[in-house]
């Protein structure tokens, strides 16, 4: 099967509704396809769809952001982070920036991290509707994404 670029307007709600993310007032958000730019369950549903169709899509977890690990939980010194440290703040634990930690809790003597991807262990909802499917090109292939409007410019 050829790759192809997919754009698509979306809103994304959690189990209780609560609206997470959303294109809207945005350009579409194009992504090519097989190259792992978009989880797994969405994308999945995306390429059965054609320009102009909406759906509704509910991705478990196993396919948006995986389980919630326990052992990516760390309780570590306090005066290991700066004297402002705040729920809700995340920090990088690598020079590349590639591994973020989100602070869960703050204490005297400890502050609680959390490893995990903000959204793992949630069932997610998609409302998407497609704005347009082509062939990808060959430098899309090649560079592994999407350019142009709602991709990479470059």
């Amino acid at each position: 099967m050829s790759q192809k670029v997919i754009s698509f307007h979306y809103k994304l709600t959690n189990t209780n509704g609560d609206v997470l993310d959303s294109s809207e007032g945005k350009e579409a958000l194009a992504f090519l396809t097989g190259s792992n730019q978009i989880i797994s369950g969405l994308e999945k549903e995306l390429v059965e769809m054609e320009t102009g169709d909406k759906k509704t899509v509910t991705v478990a977890s196993d396919e948006a952001y995986g389980p919630k690990f326990d052992d990516r939980i760390a309780d570590v010194p306090r005066e290991q982070f700066p004297e402002d440290v705040q729920v809700g703040m995340m920090f990088s634990t690598d020079p590349q920036g590639q591994s973020i930690v989100t602070v869960t809790n703050v204490s005297d003597d400890t502050v609680t991290i959390d490893a995990n991807h903000p959204l793992a262990g949630e069932d997610l909802t998609f409302d998407v509707e497609v704005t347009a499917v082509r062939e990808a090109t060959a430098d899309e292939i090649d560079h592994g994404h999407a350019h142009g409007e709602g991709g990479v410019q470059h």
